[in-house]
């Protein structure tokens, strides 16, 4: 059943209040689109809190990124999304935002390249890294030319990272994998350093995609995602149980929580 605009701004709306909510976004920050159709993009306004929007907020927008409809401003960094629709015909959302961990790495300059999570590495590979360019500009997109064809997530340097996906929840879904992949590499350093799958662990992941359905784009190419062979001085990879993972999802957020109270967080 093909949803109404007003179903499509709803969505939105949910999205943006998810990522407030989630603490992903502060005051304004952040922005979510929809592609409607071959001519018309529907997008959050810019000055408003994604957490505090409502359905009669959204803005619906052209490919030149000129406003059809709506009562207020369409987010200012617009020309991203239209880049990752010309580019990727498949996608029909995207998702920005500023997830505190996964943005931490982006201003650290370091992509989320290691192989430690088999869900990741099945999903999307690995989220590289864009380098800085002013937001609302040319050159915001033009470092992330040759990355968006090829990677479903993408960090961009000191600015956050942006997601994309057939809808607005899995590219939502797809910034909380980003999140949490983040927050476990940040532990796993903290306590030690991040023992990173074997290429050959990693080669099975990739070839069992399909068993999966997962119909990603993302590739695997020299550095990413990086396995323990590929990164000398890293430590060993972990041995691998019957399940496919080295440490269960909820030992690692378990690990995370202890290492934030340690801290006194």
């Amino acid at each position: 059943m093909v949803k109404t605009e007003r179903e499509f701004a709803a969505d939105i709306v949910q999205v943006g209040k998810l990522v407030y909510d989630k603490g992903w976004v502060a005051a304004n920050d952040g922005n979510i689109s929809i592609r409607l159709d071959d001519e018309r993009i529907m997008c959050t306004p810019t000055g408003v809190s994604k957490g505090m929007m409502h359905v009669d907020d959204i803005i619906i927008v052209d490919y030149d990124g000129n406003k059809i409809s709506g009562r207020l401003e369409r987010t200012s960094e617009i020309k991203m999304h239209l880049k990752i629709y010309e580019l990727r015909e498949d996608i029909d959302s995207v998702v920005h935002a500023h997830p505190p961990v996964a943005t931490g790495f982006a201003a650290a300059g370091r992509a989320l390249d290691t192989a430690l999570l088999p869900e990741v590495v099945i999903g999307l590979g690995c989220v590289p890294l864009a380098d800085y360019g002013l937001p609302g500009t040319e050159a915001l997109t033009e470092p992330m030319l040759p990355l968006i064809p090829q990677y479903d997530a993408l960090l961009l340097g000191n600015h956050g990272a942006v997601t994309y996906g057939k809808d607005v929840m899995q590219a939502f879904f797809r910034m909380e994998t980003v999140e949490l992949f983040a927050r476990i590499n940040f532990v796993a350093e903290m306590l030690g350093g991040a023992r990173a799958l074997p290429r050959l662990e990693v080669d099975k992941l990739f070839e069992s995609r399909g068993r999966y359905g997962v119909a990603s784009r993302a590739v695997q190419q020299p550095g990413c995602p990086v396995s323990a062979e590929d990164a000398p001085g890293q430590a060993p990879g972990a041995s691998i149980g019957d399940n496919g993972i080295f440490v269960t999802r909820d030992e690692l957020v378990q690990l995370l929580e202890e290492a934030i109270r340690a801290r006194g967080g």
